[in-house]
């Protein structure tokens, strides 16, 4: 590969750009935060200023720091902004985005948005692009994607310098063969890298060569701050379907779960299962969870402790995985050799190294009995002989230069090896294989602050490989055993489908990602199962509603693909169940608020008995009935708001959800009216309330408008929040 061009200011790399591709430029670039924002910026501002040129970018997870759009939420929100995201630069298209000013000559193409963010923008909607993750480079390429732009860490290493592609191999690794094969036919391509070194190095497919880029702008002045996600409050009805999935998970498998809320609240459980299991086993017992889903547990899951552990084939590698990392759950090694994984699972081989291990491998024909060069490579690769063990002209070179014929028929030689030669355990193994990866900034300093073994057990790799069962069949189904593929959905219907995407009159919240691709390999995978998470209600305009449907007008996953479905009030097994069973099971873990409504709609279609009744088992799925049944570990310090910590300060706690509260109440004009009175009674001067008013910087306020603030604060504080 030829050496790239390196730059030390975007604009002359900008230029460089346009001389080698001409002024048409599609640019494909990663989702979250392997975007170089201000590569993005400086090209923004180059075709802005220049309508000759045409700029399309193709990307997607846009990530922008939160705003506000009242006096009141700047005061709360400016503060943690500039604290928790610091210097990282906006995107200058999704500023205009916004603001519907975006140039006729620049078109934004996104495949997956920050969530609810895009919502009735209408350039956004049209332009969306709904597509399985999976598909993205082909269709980049497709649409004549002719500039690759990532943001890049970089390492000098024994063999020279090298970058990672670290948190965005994902699409990346799979467009770069199409990229430089449409090169060779002609389409003028450059592939560029911005370094900012507060990414850390990860390995695995994700460290390339410099030749692997055309252009690198290095200069740590574009070093800026990694986006960070703030952890966000798991409440009751989240910590419930997170119990309820964390009995689901084999011993001994594989996990893929995502980011947000219900993601950390399996992990918490899941935590809780393992390091405290009496106690874990006691909850299940007195929320009746065995009582109502003991077979599916059994079937599905369990609820021991890990011995084995898990691994990871998950296209989002974030703060959970992470959790259990250190939890000592996330402890199972897979290796990238069929044989070698299928005798580990079989207990065949373990880890450790002795002669039994050749043994082993000569039985099964991995290995010859007379080792060749291939065999003594293979050998070394997984640690079996030690890295300084040689291969020459027939013969093994030993540590001490000792050359021995390496005929494993031969007891001298067998003793030899396992005296001189042989490693303690097997190398190569990973936790973990990832597309791509966003969390916390706690999360971003552990993995920096890993040393490289360490680091390399978490294996960055593109997202075909993570996301399919295609590049090597055999070893993917025997890395992923007993594979549990966790995910969340808006809307299911009795049926079994589920909205996961959009809403029913086609308005893009998010967008369709890997789910697709994980609930296929799920029903691909022997042993593997899809689970879709599901909050069965939301508020709505004030007026509560059903997320469990008969029907709806937009579908992720459709009801032949159905699996298992998780609320807060159980768990349905649907796959290969008859409709009616489906409706029946989703019945059970539906509120009970709009169970027999949707009975009767399953009734009227003919999809279920006219004489069937929901079991009086089932028929008590209510928040009050849940909030009681975890009061008391509540009460005890389990399920807490913040398990994993949280960047905002005490009073930021009670403050936001105050904020948040009063928002609620004055959505309507009843509420309204009685926030006011109480606001007008609002003991300002109250010494307990001096420190929030203090973070508002409303302490002593300098005007009425801001008095009366002062008053709404104070009376959204003494509300009863989140009752039990």
């Amino acid at each position: 590969m030829a050496s790239p061009v390196i730059f030390t200011e975007l604009d002359a790399c900008v230029e460089a750009v346009i001389r080698r591709v001409g002024t048409r430029l599609v640019i494909g670039t990663p989702l979250g935060i392997g975007k170089p924002n201000p590569l993005l910026n400086a090209f923004f501002r180059r075709a802005s200023a220049d309508p000759a040129i045409r700029l399309k970018i193709m990307t997607a997870l846009s990530l922008e720091k939160p705003t506000w759009h009242s006096d009141l939420e700047r005061r709360f929100l400016q503060p943690f902004v500039e604290r928790v995201f610091g210097d990282y630069p906006e995107l200058d298209y999704m500023r205009a985005l916004h603001a519907r000013t975006l140039p006729s000559n620049i078109e934004i193409s996104e495949f997956y948005f920050k969530s609810g963010s895009l919502l009735h923008n209408d350039f956004a909607q049209q332009h969306y692009t709904s597509t399985n993750y999976t598909h993205v480079a082909r269709d980049m390429l497709a649409a004549g994607v002719n500039v690759v732009l990532q943001m890049v860490a970089r390492e000098e290493r024994p063999e020279g310098v090298r970058y990672s592609l670290s948190s965005n191999p994902d699409v990346t690794l799979d467009i770069m063969p199409g990229l430089r094969e449409a090169e060779r036919h002609g389409r003028k391509v450059a592939a560029v890298g911005l370094v900012n070194n507060h990414l850390p190095f990860l390995y695995g497919d994700a460290m390339v060569e410099p030749g692997f880029f055309d252009m690198l702008v290095e200069n740590a002045q574009y070093a800026h701050r990694l986006f960070a996600v703030p952890n966000m409050a798991i409440d009751p009805v989240e910590h419930m379907i997170g119990l309820y999935a964390s009995t689901l998970i084999r011993d001994g498998g594989t996990l893929q779960v995502g980011i947000g809320n219900l993601g950390d609240a399996f992990v918490y459980s899941t935590q809780l299962r393992h390091s405290d299991n009496a106690r874990y086993r006691e909850i299940l017992q007195r929320l009746a969870i065995r009582q109502k889903f003991g077979e599916e547990v059994a079937a599905l899951g369990g609820t021991a402790a890990y011995k084995t552990g898990l691994y990871a084939g998950s296209e989002m590698f974030s703060d959970g995985l992470l959790h259990l990392y250190h939890a000592g759950i996330l402890k199972r090694r897979v290796y990238d050799h069929a044989t070698l994984q299928r005798l580990l699972n079989e207990g065949r081989l373990s880890e450790s190294i002795g002669p039994e291990t050749l043994a082993t491998l000569l039985a099964e024909g991995v290995i010859s009995r007379i080792l060749s060069a291939a065999d003594a490579a293979f050998l070394r690769r997984f640690g079996i002989l030690q890295p300084d063990v040689r291969y020459d002209s027939g013969f093994l070179i030993l540590p001490d230069g000792t050359r021995l014929v390496p005929d494993l028929g031969d007891r001298e030689t067998l003793r030899r090896l396992g005296a001189e030669a042989l490693g303690v355990r097997l190398a190569g193994g990973v936790l973990l294989h990832g597309a791509f990866f966003l969390g916390s900034g706690w999360f971003y300093r552990q993995l920096r602050a890993m040393p490289e073994a360490e680091r390399r057990l978490f294996a960055m790799t593109a997202v075909s490989r993570v996301n399919e069962l295609f590049s090597d069949v055999k070893l993917e189904q025997r890395q992923h055993r007993h594979a549990r593929f966790i995910n969340i959905c808006m809307k299911m219907t009795l049926l079994g489908a589920a909205a996961s995407d959009a809403v029913e009159d086609g308005q893009v919240v998010s967008g369709v990602g890997g789910q697709y691709n994980f609930v296929a390999m799920a029903h691909a995978l022997k042993e593997g199962r899809s689970i879709l998470l599901l909050k069965s209600t939301r508020s709505e305009h004030g007026r509560l509603i059903s997320n469990m449907m008969w029907e709806y007008g937009q579908c992720t996953i459709p009801r032949h693909l159905r699996d298992v479905v998780v609320t807060e009030y159980g768990i349905a097994d649907v796959r290969g169940k008859q409709d009616w069973e489906v409706i029946a099971a989703l019945l059970n873990i539906s509120d009970s608020r709009f169970q027999e409504t949707l009975l009767v709609e399953a009734k009227r279609a003919g999809k279920i008995p006219g004489d069937y009744r929901i079991p009086d088992l089932f028929r008590e799925n209510t928040p009050q009935k849940l909030h009681a049944g975890l009061k008391p570990f509540r009460q005890a310090g389990l399920f807490p708001e913040f398990p994993f910590g949280s960047d905002f300060t005490p009073e930021e706690l009670r403050l936001g959800k105050a904020l948040l509260d009063l928002k609620r109440r004055t959505s309507h004009w009843s509420g309204r009216l009685s926030t006011l009175t109480q606001t007008l009674f609002a003991p300002v001067t109250d010494p307990r309330y001096a420190p929030y008013l203090q973070r508002l910087g409303l302490d002593q306020p300098a005007n009425l408008r801001e008095r009366f603030t002062a008053r709404l604060v104070v009376g959204a504080l003494r509300q009863p929040l989140f009752p039990e």
